[in-house]
């Protein structure tokens, strides 16, 4: 008798398991079914389906994203996706449709470093993600909070050779901080949310959702599709009946149950006491302080305006790098651009803050072996890179860069700390002596007879709008661009980050302007680096979202050709061709008017 009770037991246990009975509610409301006479079909009616509903999938994912505050998708259609994109475009979210996927991906990564909130991109199954990859990796290594949603084939046909199948998650898992596949309706807002709350919590940066096909569409088209027939005579076709009614009434298993769609509490690292204390103190002791600040301190919850009054508090001369460029403005006593290396070898404190100690730093070997060192990176891996071999932090700290700048400032006020103004002077001497010299290198005539790109630049930056947004997308070019062209204010700069990527421009450009239509946004784009996205003319004529593209056209992969040519004496492979920019222009300009 014992026995015969645990067997009951564990069968309704599985029973409950298997019908993903999540509340005593529910219960009721199968029996309420089940004895309703309604004429559908028993499965049906044990995991609570309304087999007449025209509602389908896309309706969740869209709800979940309105929910989160979402303005905007950017997609490459397909048909695995298209529930989800009606399905958003009628609740207000604008669906905004790129030529190629990575561009997709890029414009998303853009939205979520200017709004500072998840960026979304959506594609098609097989081809259409493959060719988001590049782009989910600089997002990754550019710490960007995005969330990418992919179609996928029919949860039947995993594996048997369905159009566009393979393995998704096996190539997105080690891109992204999160990447799941749902595979029931009633999964969908609670993956969602926790996949937000994955790209926004710690240390941002990409997840990926996989949604098969029929998880998408609606309950009595995925019965046609599946392949169910009505008119099965053999055991054999009723077998299969029973198994296809049984595995898609699961999958459609209380799926217009109402669910909480609001966000999840986003966790954010911060510092310890003891730990700003120290840092405090050192700022206290030190006479040649320099701080390195990198993108990470742009991150939410502090607003630029919040930082900057930090940092003209704690007074210390700061160089500025990838999205925290022109944090400051376009001049500040505290902001130096030139001499890094020479100020990290004078410092006797060395505050990196988001930065870290990667090629850019020649792996910490700049930093001086005198000098205190403070590191402050949400990333473990990042805070510590190159430790112990390059270089030793007197004070490591893994917590929001801002937050953790905001509350030293706070103490030092108190304190009324004061960095010696003869160390800034000293600096700003070096910076002006620099600068001089780079003017000198500006007025200089090329014996080729072409246009100084340096002096453009440096017109160029006198041109430029104060609110004006500047995306960089090229080698040689760019890198000149870097160290003349000033952003006028915060979040005003989009480069790729530490990963380097060539073809953000287009895809960058187009998430700078729908976050800002009516600014103005220049792409800095070399030769080379125009061709990846330059067809994105297209997307922005469509949609009506006017971008200023500015090429350095000199026939050449130049930062390459700079050191193959004198190394190898060959030009193989760097040589292009600057005519058809003329092409180019013309269309654009027709498309334009």
């Amino acid at each position: 008798m014992l026995i015969f009770l645990l067997f009951l037991v564990a069968f309704a246990l599985l029973l409950w398991r298997w019908l993903d009975i999540r509340s005593v509610n529910e219960i009721h409301n199968i029996t309420r079914l089940l004895t309703s006479g309604n004429g559908q079909n028993v499965f049906s009616n044990v995991f609570q389906v309304d087999e007449n509903s025209k509602r389908h999938g896309g309706e969740l994912v869209a709800s979940v994203l309105k929910s989160h505050d979402v303005k905007e998708i950017f997609v490459l259609c397909g048909g695995h996706i298209s529930p989800i994109l009606v399905a958003a475009e009628s609740l207000g979210i604008k669906i905004i449709d790129t030529r190629h996927e990575v561009t997709a991906v890029f414009a998303a990564d853009a939205v979520a470093r200017l709004r500072q909130s998840i960026g979304v991109a959506a594609v098609t199954a097989g081809p259409g993600l493959t060719n988001t990859i590049t782009a989910v990796k600089n997002a990754q290594m550019a710490e960007s909070p995005l969330l990418l949603i992919g179609g996928a084939a029919p949860t039947l046909l995993k594996g048997r050779g369905a159009l566009q199948d393979i393995d998704q998650l096996v190539l997105f898992r080690p891109l992204c901080k999160y990447a799941a596949r749902v595979e029931r309706l009633r999964d969908i807002v609670p993956t969602l949310r926790q996949a937000i709350k994955a790209a926004t919590s710690g240390c941002p940066g990409p997840v990926f959702v996989e949604f098969p096909v029929d998880v998408l569409y609606p309950y009595q088209l995925v019965v046609k599709e599946i392949g169910f027939n009505p008119k099965a005579t053999g055991f054999v076709q009723k077998a299969l009946n029973l198994y296809l009614r049984c595995h898609v009434s699961r999958q459609f298993s209380a799926a217009w149950q109402p669910q909480d769609i609001t966000p999840l509490p986003t966790v954010i690292p911060m510092p310890k006491a003891e730990e700003v204390s120290k840092i405090v103190q050192l700022i206290r002791q030190a006479k040649k302080p320099v701080m390195l600040i990198g993108s990470q301190a742009t991150l939410p919850p502090v607003t630029p305006s919040e930082l900057v009054k930090a940092i003209e508090t704690l007074g210390i001369p700061v160089y500025l790098g990838g999205m925290a460029r022109g944090l400051l403005g376009k001049q500040n006593r505290l902001q130096m651009r030139q001499n890094r290396r020479d100020a990290l070898r004078d410092a006797d404190l060395t505050i990196l803050a988001g930065t870290v100690c990667d090629f850019r730093l020649s792996y910490g070997r700049v930093l001086s072996k005198k000098s205190k060192i403070v590191c402050v990176n949400r990333n473990r891996n990042q805070l510590t890179k190159n430790e112990k071999a390059f270089w030793n932090a007197d004070v490591s700290v893994q917590a929001d860069v801002a937050s953790t700048l905001i509350l030293v400032a706070s103490q030092l006020e108190k304190q009324e700390s004061h960095v010696p103004d003869a160390w800034i002077d000293e600096l700003r001497r070096k910076e002006d002596e620099k600068e001089a010299a780079n003017a000198k290198k500006m007025s200089e005539e090329l014996a080729s007879g072409f246009i100084n790109p340096l002096n453009f630049l440096a017109r160029l930056d006198k041109k430029l709008p104060d609110d004006a947004i500047l995306v960089a997308d090229g080698g040689d070019f760019v890198g000149s661009a870097a160290y003349i062209v000033r952003p006028r204010g915060p979040l005003q700069w989009l480069d790729p980050g530490a990963f380097g990527t060539l073809g953000v421009g287009g895809g960058f450009a187009l998430g700078a302007k729908v976050v800002h239509p009516n600014r103005p946004v220049y792409i800095l784009w070399g030769d080379g680096s125009s061709g990846y996205s330059i067809m994105e003319y297209d997307t922005f004529t469509r949609h009506k979202l006017p971008v200023i593209g500015v090429i350095g056209n000199d026939a050449c992969w130049t930062q390459i050709a700079r050191e193959q040519i004198p190394m190898f004496n060959s030009s193989v492979a760097v040589d292009l061709d600057s005519l058809l920019f003329v092409v180019l222009t013309r269309i654009t300009h027709k498309a334009v008017q």
